[in-house]
């Protein structure tokens, strides 16, 4: 029944009481809106409590029911088969009635900061999800209260306008400002779906209310258009993209001619709008259009306008305040901060529209003019903004967040601009302007600037990226000798050489020079807030340091540019480097404990040298850099009770002949280094493991060991910074393709318990994760939703989660740690309740632990199996998370298991239940069941023959190609294992197979073919291992109705409809699937059928050319499978996965018949069935053929 008018005040009375905190109101509210979701109405009457006068306080009521409006429409608003949806008529009243709505007032008090408000946005469960990406994106499902605390909200509402905003603007935190967004959301949401079809009036609509000139309303409506806008501009497809740019085709061509109108009247006639002064800019950009101008849907024009109109109150209104003496915030004129917000918004819309409404230049080659236009005046805007940065810091800091807000967005646009279409941008009036405000910045920034962490790190990714653009690199292709290529080559070289001669003399060799010392000795250096933080939580310094990804913090993105600039300068700042090592060594000997620039300079060179090290190699000698001292070396295995040997058992010294060099910079400088143990040198002590790693390369073999040793020495220390570091750099070493085993063997049981107690003392969850429990891995997996890491985390998580899994593969040491390996997993998996990203890393360790194992792997059941259960099923919370882990290590177990154990096999009904859900993983599902079948054998199918059916009836006919062709071979397994108890079990599937091979339409698809051709070898081998169920299978009316409703005509007997397929295909499969179509080709003859006779010839030619080609045409892997099977394992050996299959390979029936003695055979029998016709189709073959059959027969 549908929902009315009438019954809105029951639906807000629901809405209230699913926020309550008494589970008796919450529950039944909730129950009674998850029955209502779908009926006709509700969406409507949602829309009532939210745009109902007389309940504007009640944000919390309207904003779950904008929660509802949401989850509705993403779930109904389309047509489905399983819902009828929402009606075509109450989809029109409610984007009417959206539109009709966009003024929200401001008008509510901020009661959110004593009232949780927030709880109608997420779950406790859902609060990392919010705070990892926007709240608005996420799914909320309003089945319980959602409670956030104050400092929730702020995170939340930092990560809605970016991470600048950490003085909330109190605008913004207004309760009406969170509705208007809700709303924008959910017009954004209808558009995506709707637009252009079903909503094509909605920019139209939009762009006519932009002429009033209310702020407020103007306002909202620039919200919903940039929501739509991005919503809209994320849909992939050609005819979607081809929308999104008609929202504003034609509109730039007007604007562009009236500018270029405008000047021919201004002071600045034929000059460009890049070229005019700062103020003069804004000041001559035309302001207002025709008065019968109309605005369309093509509102780029109007956008542009306003952002130029807005900039200029805005600047004026700073000017204003600059010069006066009020400072009380409450004063703060709040109409211009409203058009500053929307301000703010023209700029993502204007950005919007030029990234996502033309194609890359560098794909059309064609300009995008609107770069070279919009560009100058966006830099023209920032250098206008950026004098009041430090003025209003004090005075207004709600203006003062704008301005960190607007500059930095307004950098980010130029940084996309560049990537996006990087010739337009490389015009010599953009690219020159641009580039060189930024080296200013970074190299001379005005004292208030250096405070301004964010505009900086945008300043430095511009650098960058236009340093490594490969558009602007010479190209190295070859000459393409078609015109329309090499038109384009020589487009390309032409705007290639132009950027180059740009760059060049704005990056002269002065300039790079003093840009390369500038970021080494001004940024590289640790201030005395990172030294506070180091010293307070040296586990979260790690991560700001070397786990975020590099634009989110100003010294990686520091280090990031350095890197890029020494690649591209390598012999001009190769010398430099080292020379500014060399100096701040000599400045700051080792002997130095107290932490002053000097020490911090040196680490910042010590860092220098660290991020090059493949470019620096040329210029210096790792071994003159590290050399240990004998009595070092001695002193931390007397401590540690270990004896340092080598092979011969002597005690390894290294020689002085290899450490003296005639030039070297800092003969044994590292080691000297280490020897230091004051704590202040922790510093040191961490760039000094940072560079172990890195020069892992040009470490030669005698030094190996002294490295190994300093590593885990640095690995037991007592800062986490320093041990962390030590942890990956030792990962490098361990994962290096020269690895020395032999050194490193005796230092294995220190560095497990060092392992062991670094993850205990990692208090921090994030590093739990990626240094602790990774220690165990033998590498990361992050396919699928596994893992939601940056890359930068993903790459330290390889790096750490590699070091003990390479051990386990190089070492014979494993077994004896193996008891002491269980406990730590069963330790972390007891404190990992609720945590999935440390249970998946654990899934991932536990599996390579099973493979070292191997067949000793047993021994870990105890933990492994309890987990494993835990993975696998679907009802588990965490099931998304942990499943496709789970699998693989389901798999790992099967594949290591020496025999089946109960648990084991009662675990395959899950897979049933995994697949019903989805075939996402089909492929690790396939390996499973082939695993079962070999290592469960007859057990399995007793226990599981209904199972096998089901899964094998879900996937066959319902997978594409790829999917058939991974699932085929389990077929072929099933019945070569087992052919006279599986065809009755999986009759359906055979009906299948047979559908498949008599389909047509695989004449140019090569994957159809190998599908068809795959298929009709299972039916040969059917035949020839159990004639009568594929008899009985053939003449089922079931089959022939199930090709019926294929509309697949069949004109005679099903088997010989399959001997043309046979005959077709058996040049595309192997070649043991070669002699069993041949084997089933000969079973044919002896059907009483005379149109045998008619294909007789066909047959006798297949099985002629397989006997006489078989020799010749063995596979490797069957050669190899023949000749090794016939030996045993050794006594003590458990039969591996891989013996197993080859026994089952050589027990095979088609191995163990003659093909030659087969066809001999029914050639008789079918002579003396069908006599004188026989004999007549016999004399109808042609001589050669014959003359090849008698070959082949060896028939006389």
């Amino acid at each position: 029944m549908a929902l009315s008018a009438s019954d809105v005040p029951a639906m807000y009375s629901l809405l209230a009481n699913s926020m309550s905190a008494d589970h008796r109101l919450r529950a039944p509210a909730e129950d009674a809106l998850a029955q209502s979701e779908s009926r006709p109405g509700f969406c409507s009457c949602l829309l009532e409590v939210i745009t109902a006068k007389d309940l504007a306080s009640q944000t919390d009521v309207r904003m779950m029911a904008t929660v509802y409006f949401k989850n509705s429409v993403n779930r109904y608003w389309r047509h489905r088969r399983d819902s009828s949806g929402i009606s075509n008529e109450e989809k029109m009243h409610l984007r009417q009635k959206l539109l009709m709505y966009l003024r929200e007032e401001n008008d509510q008090l901020l009661r959110f900061w004593k009232w949780s408000f927030l709880s109608v946005m997420g779950r406790d469960s859902y609060c990392s999800i919010c705070m990892g990406s926007n709240f608005y994106a996420v799914p909320f499902p309003p089945q319980h209260i959602f409670r956030f605390d104050t400092l929730s909200i702020i995170m939340v509402l930092v990560r809605l306008h970016g991470k600048m905003t950490v003085i909330l603007h109190t605008t913004l935190l207004f309760e009406g400002f969170l509705i208007a967004l809700m709303l924008a959301v959910l017009i954004s949401k209808i558009a995506r779906i709707d637009y252009p079809k079903e909503w094509p009036d909605i920019f139209l609509v939009l762009s006519q209310q932009l002429q009033s000139t209310d702020v407020l309303a103007s306002h909202r409506i620039f919200l919903i258009l940039f929501r739509t806008l991005k919503e809209l501009s994320t849909k992939r497809l050609t005819s979607d993209q081809r929308n999104f740019a008609e929202v504003f085709e034609g509109s730039m061509a007007r604007y562009i001619k009236l500018l270029r109108r405008q000047y021919r009247h201004s002071p600045f006639k034929g000059c460009p709008n890049y070229l005019v002064s700062q103020n003069e800019c804004f000041t001559f950009l035309p302001q207002n259009f025709a008065s019968d101008y109309i605005i369309s849907s093509h509102f780029f024009d109007y956008s542009w306008r306003l952002w130029q109109s807005d900039v200029q109150t805005i600047l004026h209104g700073f000017s204003s305040l600059s010069q006066s003496s009020n400072v009380n915030a409450e004063d703060q004129p709040h109409e211009l901060y409203l058009k500053c917000e929307r301000w703010l918004l023209c700029s993502k819309i204007v950005r919007q529209l030029i990234i996502s409404g033309f194609q890359s230049d560098s794909k059309c080659f064609q300009e995008v003019r609107l770069v070279k236009e919009v560009s100058p005046v966006f830099l023209t805007a920032i250098q206008s903004l950026l004098p009041y940065y430090s003025s209003f810091q004090k005075q207004y800091p709600k203006f003062w967040d704008f301005l960190k807000r607007a500059c930095t967005k307004l950098m980010k646009i130029l940084v996309a601009f560049q990537g996006k279409h990087p010739y337009s941008f490389g015009d010599k009036f953009v690219l020159s302007s641009v580039m060189d405000f930024c080296l200013n910045r970074i190299t001379d920034p005005e004292p208030y600037l250096l405070s301004f962490e964010q505009f900086l790190i945008q300043c430095m990714v511009m650098i960058k990226n236009i340093l490594e653009c490969k558009e602007y690199k010479p190209s190295l292709t070859g000459r393409v000798m078609d015109e329309n290529g090499v038109t384009l080559e020589l487009m390309k070289k032409n705007i290639s050489s132009a950027v180059g001669g740009v760059l060049t003399s704005l990056l002269p060799t002065e300039r790079i020079v003093h840009l390369c010392n500038v970021l080494i000795s001004r940024y590289f250096v640790l201030t005395a807030s990172d030294m506070e933080e180091w010293y307070r939580n040296p586990e979260s310094f790690h991560h700001e340091q070397d786990m975020v990804q590099w634009t989110e913090k100003l010294r990686p993105c520091a280090e990031a540019l350095y890197i890029v600039l020494f690649e591209t300068n390598s012999q001009l700042l190769g010398p430099v480097v080292v020379s500014l090592l060399q100096e701040s060594m000599n400045n700051c000997p080792t002997s130095v404990t107290e932490i002053t620039p000097a020490l911090l300079l040196k680490d910042a060179a010590y860092g220098a040298t660290a991020y090059v090290y493949y470019e620096l190699s040329n210029y210096l000698s790792f071994k003159d850099c590290f050399v240990v001292s004998e009595l070092w070396y001695t002193n931390f295995y007397s401590r540690n009770h270990e004896a340092p040997i080598t092979g011969d058992g002597t005690l390894h010294k290294v020689s002085s002949c290899d450490v003296l060099s005639i030039d070297c910079l800092f003969n044994g400088a590292l080691s000297l280094e280490l020897s230091n143990e004051h704590p202040n040198l922790r510093i040191i002590h961490r760039k000094v493991a940072i560079i172990l790693g890195q020069w892992v390369s040009e470490i030669k073999d005698d030094t190996k060991r002294p490295v190994y040793c300093a590593l885990i020495r640095l690995l037991k220390g007592k800062d986490l910074s320093v041990r962390l570091a030590a942890c990956r750099s030792l990962c490098l070493h361990i994962e290096d393709a020269n690895f020395s085993e032999r050194e490193f063997v005796d230092l294995l049981p220190i560095c497990w318990d060092s392992c062991f107690k670094l993850f205990e003392e990692v208090q921090e969850f994030d590093s739990k994760v990626l240094k602790g429990i990774g220690l165990l891995g033998w590498e990361i997996k992050t396919s699928g939703p596994s893992l939601s890491y940056d890359t930068t985390q993903i790459c330290c998580s390889v790096q750490v989660l590699n070091l003990i899994s390479i051990l386990i593969g190089h070492v014979s040491e494993v077994i004896p740690f193996a008891n002491k390996l269980v406990q730590f997993f069963r330790k972390v998996w007891e404190e990992s309740s609720g945590e999935s990203l440390l249970q998946i890393q654990l899934l991932v360790a536990l599996r390579n632990f099973v493979v070292a194992l191997g067949y000793q792997s047993p021994m870990c059941y105890s933990i492994l199996l309890p987990i494993l259960e835990n993975g696998i099923d679907i009802n588990s919370p965490d099931e998304l998370n942990l499943l496709e882990d789970s699998m693989l290590l389901w798999e790992a177990t099967l594949s290591h298991a020496p025999s089946m154990v109960p648990q084991l096999l009662q675990y395959f009904s899950r897979l049933v239940e995994i697949m019903e859900r989805n075939f996402d993983h089909l492929q690790v599902a396939v390996n499973i069941i082939e695993d079962y079948i070999i290592l469960g054998g007859n057990d399995f199918l007793s226990m599981h023959a209904t199972n096998i059916s089901k899964i094998l009836d879900l996937v066959i006919g319902n997978v594409n190609d790829k999917g058939l062709i991974s699932v085929l071979p389990v077929v072929d397994i099933l019945i070569q294992c087992f052919p006279m108890e599986v065809p009755p079990l999986i009759s359906s599937t055979l009906q299948k197979l047979i559908v498949i091979c008599l389909s047509g339409g695989d004449d140019h698809d090569p994957s159809k073919t190998s599908v068809k051709a795959s298929s009709a070898a299972i039916l040969a081998r059917l035949l020839v291992m159990n004639t009568n169920s594929l008899a009985q299978l053939a003449s089922d009316p079931s089959t022939s109705l199930l090709l019926q409703t294929a509309s697949i005509p069949v004109q005679e007997n099903i088997l010989l409809c399959l001997v043309d397929i046979w005959v077709d295909k058996v040049d595309n499969v192997s070649s043991i699937q070669k002699k069993t179509i041949g084997l089933a080709l000969s079973i044919i003859l002896t059907l009483r059928l005379p149109q045998v006779l008619d294909k007789l010839d066909q047959i006798l030619s297949v099985c002629t050319s397989v006997i006489l080609g078989r020799n010749d045409d063995l596979t490797e892997e069957e050669s190899s499978g023949d000749m090794s099977s016939s030996a045993s394992p050794d006594e003590d050996t458990i039969p591996s996965k891989e013996f197993r299959k080859r026994q089952i390979k050589f027990s095979d029936r088609i191995n163990q018949l003659s093909l030659e003695d087969c066809v001999r055979e029914k050639l008789q029998t079918c002579a003396a069935i069908h006599g004188e016709s026989f004999n007549a189709a016999m004399s109808n073959m042609h001589p050669s053929a014959f003359a090849q059959l008698k070959q082949a027969l060896k028939m006389p």
